[in-house]
């Protein structure tokens, strides 16, 4: 009899899934989540692929990974460093070298590390592992293509296409190694290529050659054990934050009783918006692709003034060509939410890497005084709830709301519990309907607590009127360019904005309330802070987190919660945006700045590091 492998139980663990563009790791990593999630796990996940369309293949610049971090509790982030690597390639091993744990579990296609292979990947002898210091790590070497082309001979497939499915095989060694069956994960193959049948059984089948190579090979390498936790009953989906961010313009749209628009224009890492939006017309959703960013939004802004929900989703370089349209919104105060998924900048800079870097430019980046809304989601899952409060905010108080989220957010993926629409707050459009004042209407009518104007949708009888971006006389609405009467428009359009505070959720503080220090953070970055926020409190430190969803306006206990405390650091993926914007709104706030600007996420192990300095200078 084999001897039997050491089972290792582990609360969590991080795989991470690497190879050329073609390789298909995206998809393994994604269906080896999904799997996760459906055995009870917590997950988060960080796809990390490359901006070229297709690099060379075996070479540096090519390489395209999914990192996902499970476990029983408390996974906020895809993890520091990976517990398991599929290298599928020379090139992926020596790119995600700094990512491994010293003892980690390596698996290697070794028909992909002949002497030309390594050669594309720069390595200078023919053992990469010594020549990387990887001396510690558990190895397991597998003629990977070969195996998949001898085991789908039966099905007739060329060689190139017999090859495309050694990512199954890797992923069913992956499912051998942490006990996971099969089903679901031959249940989502039979899904993905429904109108392919071949092809299907051709990847259920090197799934399962894998899964039984594993089984060969068990004595040679530890396998893992990870707990499964006690889910809240409902139904649950594995969900990235754009997706997430497309269901909750949808339910914000459903709760107002108004159609979704939505004019858009292709840009990384904000497509998937479009794509998601335009498969549910039947929900009366009209997802249109226009020439360009301006006419996308465009097109939006008439959406809204003929009384939809109306969207345009973008990216940084977007939101600098939209600038003139927002600013049209916010003077002819129309409801429209901007979705700008943030990537590494300026110019095109890093098209797939995430920054959080166009802070400063959603608050001021337009001409004249325009105040806007500005929300940034914190997590994939939050970026359902983020999109409602978008869509909400918008139509209640007439104005332009920008959401914030990032391409980590973006494209990572959390298990997600479908949520009541019952159990959100309504949403409510502020329609000239509402209006009791004696005197006549005209567009510019205002409600005298909110200073939020009145919404007539064209058509309603009575109300026939005209809006535009020239300055309106506060009165009677008609074209102005008095001097008091623009000052008291641009003030009036500032406390609109100034009054939702009190529509709005006040800052929570995580963690300790006596803290030694408070954390401050804002959007994608929450998961990484409370993590690093918990890692101290369990070595001893005294920490608390104050993380920001509502941005412009900030809550109303802001100056309260940040005067409370007399160490802060503001954490953010940028030269120090927000905290110089909370200096400029708190009186006397002089935080300490933490700013990464690496395209890639916070590193909790050097948030603890630098936070642990910080806690004993």
């Amino acid at each position: 009899m084999t001897e039997q492998s050491k089972v290792i139980t582990l609360e969590k663990v991080v795989v991470r899934f690497s190879g050329d563009s073609g390789d298909g790791m995206q998809l393994t990593g994604t269906i080896f989540s999904n799997l996760s999630a459906i055995l009870g796990n917590e997950i988060s996940t960080f796809p990390d692929f490359p901006a070229e369309i297709r690099a060379p293949q075996g070479s540096l610049s090519g390489v395209s990974g999914f990192q996902v971090h499970l476990g029983s509790r408390n996974i906020f982030t895809p993890g520091d460093k990976a517990d398991v690597l599929v290298a599928m390639n020379p090139a992926a091993l020596k790119v995600n070298v700094n990512y491994l744990k010293p003892h980690a579990i390596v698996i290697i296609d070794t028909d992909s590390f002949q002497k030309n292979d390594l050669d594309k990947a720069k390595f200078t002898t023919d053992d990469p592992f010594t020549e990387l210091g990887l001396t510690g790590v558990q190895v397991v070497a597998a003629p990977i293509s070969s195996m998949v082309k001898d085991g789908l001979a039966e099905y007739g497939l060329d060689n190139k296409s017999a090859v495309r499915c050694k990512n199954m095989f890797a992923l069913g060694l992956v499912c051998w190694l942490f006990d996971r069956p099969l089903d679901s994960a031959m249940h989502q193959l039979q899904n993905k290529f429904s109108k392919k049948p071949t092809i299907a059984k051709a990847n259920i089948k090197a799934l399962t050659d894998g899964y039984n190579y594993g089984n060969n090979i068990h004595a040679s390498v530890s396998t893992y054990r990870i707990e499964s936790k006690k889910a809240k009953p409902g139904f649950y989906t594995d969900v990235n934050g754009n997706k997430a961010t497309s269901y909750g313009l949808i339910a914000a749209a459903e709760k107002a009783g108004l159609k979704l628009f939505l004019g858009s224009y292709p840009i990384t890492p904000a497509t998937d918006i479009l794509q998601e939006l335009a498969k549910h017309k039947e929900l009366g959703v009209k997802a249109l692709q226009f020439e360009d960013e301006i006419a996308g939004i465009s097109t939006a802004i008439g959406a809204s003034f003929a009384g939809s929900l109306a969207v345009t989703s973008t990216s940084g370089p977007g939101v600098a060509l939209k600038s003139e349209a927002i600013g049209l919104a916010v003077i002819a105060e129309l409801p429209l939410v901007v979705v700008d998924v943030q990537r590494g900048g300026p110019s095109t800079g890093l098209p797939t890497k995430s920054e959080q870097t166009d802070l400063l430019q959603t608050l001021y980046g337009r001409n004249g005084e325009s105040p806007v809304v500005v929300i940034a989601a914190t997590t994939p899952a939050d970026c359902f709830d983020a999109a409602y409060w978008a869509g909400k905010l918008a139509v209640e108080h007439m104005t332009p709301v920008i959401l914030l989220t990032d391409s980590f957010i973006a494209n990572g993926s959390t298990a997600w519990r479908i949520p009541d629409l019952k159990t959100y707050p309504d949403i409510k459009p502020h329609y000239v309907s509402e209006y009791k004042d004696d005197k006549p209407w005209n567009p510019y009518r205002r409600d005298p607590e909110t200073h939020v104007r009145y919404w007539a949708v064209p058509g309603t009888e009575g109300f026939t009127h005209r809006i535009g971006g020239l300055e309106k006389d506060f009165e009677t609405s008609a074209i102005s360019t008095e001097p008091y009467n623009h000052q008291k428009m641009v003030k009036t359009r500032q406390a609109k904005i100034d009054k939702i505070a009190g529509f709005i959720p006040e800052l929570e503080v995580l963690g300790d309330k006596d803290a030694d220090l408070l954390i401050v953070g804002w959007g994608g970055t929450y998961g990484h802070l409370c993590e690093a926020m918990e890692d101290l409190r369990e070595n001893g430190k005294k920490v608390a987190l104050a993380h920001f969803k509502f941005i412009s306006p900030l809550p109303k206990n802001t100056i309260e919660v940040l005067s409370s405390f007399k160490k802060v650091i503001v954490a953010e993926q940028n030269n120090g945006q927000f905290a110089n914007y909370l200096r400029s709104n708190v009186p006397g706030f002089n935080p300490i700045k933490f700013n990464r600007i690496k395209g890639q996420p916070f590193v909790v192990a050097r948030l603890v590091e630098e936070f642990t300095k910080i806690l004993e200078a």
